[in-house]
């Protein structure tokens, strides 16, 4: 099984790099061969509304024409079993990189027509995402940041067939919280829940490396 995870954070070794290596250690475990791709580290666009995709008989139907960095994993995306994506929240939503990453891996497989499910993706994938943020559970509900990780759930769901979603509250924003203004922050609350709740959260990113590494559906 192959299975490999991009980071939609510009960190490399902060809290959703972190659980996506967690989430492959999981799927190592299951005898699983991984790989863990930055995204910040790759210069690509997003959709550019070509629509060559779409193209009936045109060479790039059912993929993307653009040519970058990313062209290399979306044209061998039918050879792994298994995905991982983490991305932070930012202005209540995943990164501008991962929402870029996204247009480019969904939209060629997006079909326009009525049998369901609506797809031009051939294969199985198993996707997991993994959504990270500093707001505390109350106020994740109270501005409905959950929302990003149940629809991009449905979404995977739709087009690649199986899909699992995590989300981690309360992570560290800052190492050191007296060098920025965060008056609305306590930081020994904050350091007591990354010593107490992280390494559960990371204990879950193992188990749903797991999961969706298994030949079992999710």
């Amino acid at each position: 099984m192959k299975v490999i995870a991009f980071n939609g954070s510009p960190r490399k070794e902060w809290n959703t790099a972190t659980l996506l290596q967690k989430a492959l250690e999981g799927a190592e475990s299951q005898g699983a061969e991984t790989e863990l791709i930055h995204l910040y580290d790759l210069d690509y666009n997003g959709c550019i509304s070509c629509l060559e995709c779409k193209r009936l008989n045109g060479k790039s139907y059912g993929k993307c024409s653009l040519n970058d960095d990313l062209t290399p994993f979306l044209d061998n995306i039918n050879n792994y079993d298994a995905i991982f994506l983490g991305s932070p929240n930012y202005v209540g939503t995943i990164t501008g990189k991962t929402k870029l990453f996204l247009e480019r891996l969904i939209f060629p497989y997006v079909a326009y027509k009525t049998d369901f499910p609506a797809t031009l993706f051939d294969g199985k994938l198993k996707v997991g995402f993994i959504y990270t943020m500093s707001s505390n559970e109350s106020w994740m509900n109270m501005w409905n940041y959950d929302k990003v990780a149940t629809d991009l759930k449905l979404l995977f769901e739709m087009m690649f067939g199986e899909a699992e979603s995590m989300i981690v509250n309360d992570t560290t924003l800052f190492e050191d919280h007296s060098k920025y203004l965060t008056e609305h922050i306590d930081p020994e609350e904050k350091a007591k829940t990354r010593k107490e709740e992280f390494p559960k959260d990371c204990d879950k990113a193992f188990k749903m490396g797991q999961k969706v590494s298994s030949k079992s559906k999710i």
